[in-house]
């Protein structure tokens, strides 16, 4: 690979590091906290790649015209540029179309299983949910209290939840996926609806509904799925941030 693709490439994944960086779309790869780091690792190839295009030059400029005399026009071995050129394909395409964020397919070839924490602690002691007619809780919070809370504080509360749908083997989930570092390392953890009113919802369709846990139905043998009695049902844009933490 001649270095002026070479230095280009350089320049141009710098540059789609720094916008997905910019724009929020690394939140479809790595957790909020690994900003800075995709910023300064762009800007880095950015400015290297200058770097070495403007020594290119002003070696061009001081060696003037002067013809090569080890691959002169006319020695036969003249190579064609065009297989790293299609290194370009890649880089242009996160520039232009970023891939989505991990969804449905992710949680139907993964199974689920509740966070690592509540699983260590075997069976936590988890604190009484705050005050309030509807409480908010991240999908992993939930699916924890409901598979490893003696204490039964979900029992008879109504709570919130806000996931994608997902259908599989005649049941309809609402999913998130939870990564630790990047989405590399993501794993579901998922709630099955009952009553129906998500059923005729498209898969990776984004929803926030509203109601209480079905007490005892989050065990091992389901990969810790509790049951959920919806009082309400929302469709709701896609997140910018799509996984918990």
């Amino acid at each position: 690979m001649k270095r002026e693709t070479q230095n280009i490439l350089l320049i141009l994944l710098g540059g789609a590091l720094v916008k997905i960086a910019a724009n929020g779309d690394y939140l479809r790869y790595v957790k909020p906290a690994q900003q800075p780091w995709i910023i300064v690792g762009g800007g880095v190839m950015v400015l290297l790649g200058a770097v070495a295009i403007l020594r290119d030059l002003r070696a061009a400029r001081t060696a003037g015209a002067a013809p090569d005399r080890q691959h002169g026009a006319g020695d036969g071995h003249a190579h064609s540029t065009r297989p790293a050129w299609l290194l370009l394909v890649p880089v242009l395409a996160v520039f232009l179309i970023a891939p989505p964020a991990l969804g449905a397919d992710s949680v139907i070839r993964t199974e689920a299983r509740v966070p690592a924490s509540a699983a260590a602690a075997n069976s936590a002691a988890f604190p009484a949910l705050p005050a309030g007619n509807v409480v908010p809780l991240p999908v992993n919070e939930f699916v924890s209290r409901a598979g490893w809370d003696t204490a039964g504080t979900l029992n008879g509360r109504t709570v919130s939840l806000t996931g994608f749908v997902v259908h599989t083997g005649g049941s309809t989930l609402l999913a998130r996926l939870v990564i630790s570092c990047c989405a590399a390392d993501a794993f579901p953890v998922t709630v099955r609806l009952r009553g129906g009113e998500a059923d005729h919802l498209a898969s990776d369709a984004w929803i926030q509904v509203t109601g209480q846990v079905v007490p005892g139905t989050a065990t091992r043998d389901n990969s810790y799925t509790p049951d959920f009695t919806p009082a309400s049902v929302t469709t709701i844009p896609a997140p910018k941030d799509p996984y918990e933490y």
